[in-house]
């Protein structure tokens, strides 16, 4: 029993779990102490406010709405001098308004105060200067955990520092010169005074084509003294107004009137294209050339003779031609004070015969067919020169005695030396056009605005005003060869009389009147010679 007491083996003894020691756990605790404190470090970092293109656009829409006080705010140590410096390049640019366009937005940038984060722009300046833009760039920094601007003179333009500014610089006024046909200036003190007017006549009229505006520059100055411009805008670029008028037609005008010391005025024509080749005012500063209103008198002869010939009276048909004659109740008179007895009509119609034409007129031409054969000679007819000018006026008469005197040139009828020389121009081209002084385009006309004559009537007339140049009155007077014309003379007022002549040679169709001048082939006739005479060999073709 003892043996098996012996042999029997003893149960281990487990050793108990140790527990940690005091040290190490100090350890743990303070490594996760020190965990949470730097986690708590961390996530109590500030964060800078916003970011650098939020600062950028919010900079140049305050600049863009002049909101300098807002500017300034978004500025790291703005001068002084901030809102002055941009209210100053606004004020001398006379600027309307600034806009601007970010090209590069600021990135990321690191919390670091010497670190700049930039966004480029495009300025665009508008006002009353040349077109400006030009690209720069705003620096931003990181600065007390907000973005500011880093400015400088060089944030409102790259070329801007202390000492520069920008400024408008505007020229005086530019405008277009108005030219003669040959394109020499008519619009300058040295210009004849005729020419000068009519000049100034044209001025109201093509305003907006003439002036073109002041040249504009924008310069970059440096103690008062320009370094250089940025940008300049000279006036619009416009064509010269270039007129019908021809300075040796003008010349040869002026100086044919040089015969008369009264006051007179000569208007010359292109036949073919109503073209204002010439006007010419004596004495005074009246226009009489477009705009005086006088009875034509006998030259009025030619508008009744043509609506006799249209209606089959003869060239050759004889008619009575006595001094004085009463016709409807008014007493008619030949400007002569001469009777030629019984004579062709051509050559009464050479002789000036009104005492002939206003019988004539009455027995064989109702009012209303003198009315329209007027009109077709631009008589009533609107038409548009490019320059003041009257028209000439027909009113239907009323009676025998109105006809008898319209039918001479008289009584209620005007017109001008302008209107005047279109009818001679009428009769030489076969068609009354509208004269003008511009260039077609400036004064357009409906095709109703020409008139053409009778086929038949414009032969007979041309047959008929040669001879008024080679038989008397006018013999006496010696014309260029191929002068075609009629003189007449005028009551006007109170006494006063007028004299006329109208004609054409070649293409050139002129008219011209003498105020006070008595019978016109003793005063207007050798006027027209002297001028034709000043353009022999220059035809106007």
């Amino acid at each position: 029993m003892a043996g098996q007491g012996e042999g029997r083996t003893q149960p281990r003894q487990e050793t108990p779990p140790r527990r940690p020691g005091r040290g190490r756990t100090w350890a743990i605790a303070a490594g996760l102490v020190l965990t949470v404190a730097v986690a708590g470090v961390i996530w109590a970092q500030p964060r800078t406010r916003g970011s650098a293109d939020e600062t950028a656009r919010r900079y140049l829409n305050a600049w863009s709405a002049q909101e300098y006080t807002v500017m300034r705010e978004l500025v790291l140590d703005p001068p002084a001098d901030f809102e002055q410096v941009h209210r100053g390049v606004f004020s001398a640019l006379e600027l309307d308004a600034m806009a601007f366009r970010i090209h590069t937005p600021s990135g990321v940038f690191a919390a670091s105060t010497e670190e700049l984060g930039h966004a480029t722009f495009t300025a665009t300046l508008t006002g009353p200067g040349p077109d400006f833009a030009y690209e720069s760039r705003l620096n931003l920094v990181e600065h007390e955990h907000r973005w500011k601007v880093s400015w400088s003179p060089a944030t409102v333009h790259p070329e801007l520092k202390p000492g520069r500014t920008l400024r408008l610089v505007t020229g005086g006024p530019e405008t277009v010169p108005i030219l003669a046909a040959d394109g020499s200036r008519i619009d300058t003190p040295g210009a004849p005074r005729s020419v000068r007017q009519l000049a100034g006549s044209l001025k109201p009229r093509f305003r907006d084509w003439l002036s073109v505006g002041r040249p504009t520059r924008i310069e970059l100055v440096e103690d008062g003294r320009p370094v250089r411009t940025l940008a300049e805008n000279s006036a619009r670029q416009r064509m010269p107004l270039t007129t019908t008028l021809d300075p040796r037609v003008q010349r040869a005008g002026a100086d044919a009137l040089t015969l008369t010391g009264k006051p007179a005025a000569l208007v010359a024509l292109k036949a073919s294209t109503g073209e204002i080749l010439a006007s010419v005012n004596s004495r005074g500063g009246f226009d009489r050339a477009l705009m005086g209103r006088y009875p034509p008198g006998s030259t009025f002869t030619v508008v009744t003779a043509s609506a006799l010939l249209a209606d089959g009276l003869s060239a050759e048909q004889v008619v009575s031609c006595p001094a004085r004659r009463n016709v409807g109740g008014v007493r008619l008179r030949n400007p002569s004070s001469r009777g030629y007895g019984g004579l062709p009509f051509r050559a009464a119609f050479a002789h000036a015969c009104d005492t002939t034409v206003g019988a004539l007129a009455v027995s064989s031409l109702e009012a209303e067919r003198l009315a329209k054969v007027a009109g077709d000679f631009g008589f009533g007819a609107p038409f548009d020169p490019g320059v003041p000018a009257v028209r000439a006026d027909f009113p239907v008469p009323k009676d025998d005695a109105a006809l008898a005197s319209a039918s001479i040139g008289q009584g209620r009828v005007r017109a001008s030396p302008l209107n005047m020389a279109a009818v001679a121009a009428a009769i030489a081209h076969g068609m009354w056009q509208p004269p003008r002084l511009v260039p077609a385009e400036k004064v357009p006309t409906d095709g109703e605005a020409r008139r053409p004559l009778e086929p038949s009537v414009t032969k007979a007339l041309r047959s008929l005003l040669p001879a008024v140049v080679s038989e008397d009155p006018a013999h006496a007077v010696r014309f260029p060869p191929g002068t075609a014309g009629k003189a007449g003379s005028a009551e006007h007022g109170s006494g006063r009389r007028l004299s006329w002549f109208i004609g054409y040679r070649d293409d050139l169709a002129f008219s011209l009147v003498v105020e006070g001048g008595g019978a016109g082939s003793a005063t207007a006739a050798p006027i027209a010679a002297r001028f034709l005479k000043g353009l022999e060999g220059n035809p106007i073709d």
